[in-house]
């Protein structure tokens, strides 16, 4: 019975702590997929008479808030939003790239030097559409 329980103490531990590693890391991968794809339709729908700059203010606003209903804070350098062959022009495409680091669980500050980490990238492409008016103000 000792060996049993030392035995599971030994492995549940690590499991434990894997399987906290893997949710966080899944939460921030849905969080960037749901901010690229909502940053890219607020950078489309923007309303008539906005400028680029205005549409890309609300684009990183609605990125912003999908990471942060996954408890995730968005940085302004983390997010690029680029456009083919011009922006908020018919035919073209707006592509958002989103790259984010999220550190592993659990390890103190106190250890020194960088937290360790796991990489996240997100990369949606919307099209602006052939047949829509040209928004924004040049």
């Amino acid at each position: 019975m000792v060996e049993f329980s030392w035995l599971a103490l030994l492995l549940m531990v690590p499991l434990v702590y894997l399987m906290l590693g893997v949710f966080d890391v899944q939460r921030a991968s849905y969080g960037a997929t749901a901010a690229t794809r909502a940053a890219a339709r607020a950078f489309i729908i923007v309303p008539a008479g906005l400028s680029e700059d205005e549409a890309r203010s609300r684009a990183y606003e609605a990125a912003r808030l999908a990471m942060k209903d996954q408890g995730i804070e968005l940085s302004s350098d983390q997010l690029r939003i680029t456009c083919n062959p011009a922006c908020l022009e018919p035919g073209s495409t707006v592509t958002v790239e989103l790259d984010t680091e999220m550190p592993l669980p659990l390890i103190p500050d106190a250890l020194g030097g960088e937290r360790p980490a796991v990489r996240i990238s997100s990369v949606h492409t919307e099209p602006y559409g052939d047949y829509r008016e040209a928004k924004g103000t040049r």
